[in-house]
């Protein structure tokens, strides 16, 4: 929905630098228009983007939550890294509860915290990676640093607010 707000959980510089030096190396280039990201909403109206500020900014007194990258996801046409995190599942449980009526379908049903790697390719291709990326994996703490919103208008997104953890 071209003018919606998503919300994304904010990786630390040092873990972004590596899951988006991963994400320039895998990703065709000449459809990656953003940098790594963990995405937590895909769609809230526009209507409510003071409310989307407020509320993100609410959590910006916490404690920074505790995440760790546990393993790889086969997306058919790319790869992504599976993100758990318990902290980072219930701030997105209270934002649910905070937007109920606003989510979209995508954004209602379940969660399944990645960051995409490599998408919009053929699957052998996918494969491929997947099996390169296989070789070498190890579980791995990941800093969250914050959360933020942004625009979407149909091409990279524009930055509507950070909220950094205390």
């Amino acid at each position: 929905m071209a003018g919606a707000l998503i919300v994304t959980a904010e990786v630390a510089p040092p873990d972004f630098a590596w899951l988006d030096r991963l994400r320039r190396a895998h990703f065709p280039a000449e459809r990656n228009q953003l940098s790594a990201h963990l995405t937590m909403f895909h769609a809230l109206p526009p209507s409510v983007e003071g409310e989307v500020r407020a509320t993100l900014s609410r959590f910006a007194s916490e404690r920074p939550p505790s995440a760790s990258i546990e393993g790889l996801m086969n997306l058919g046409g790319g790869v992504a890294f599976r993100v758990a995190s318990q902290d980072l599942d219930r701030i997105r449980r209270e934002l649910v509860q905070d937007f109920h009526g606003l989510l979209s379908a995508q954004d209602g049903g379940g969660w399944r915290p990645h960051v995409t790697i490599q998408n919009k390719v053929r699957p052998v291709l996918a494969k491929a990676v997947l099996a390169a990326l296989s070789r070498d994996f190890a579980a791995r703490e990941v800093e969250i640093a914050g959360l933020a919103s942004w625009w979407y208008r149909g091409g990279p997104w524009e930055a509507h607010s950070r909220h950094m953890f205390a």
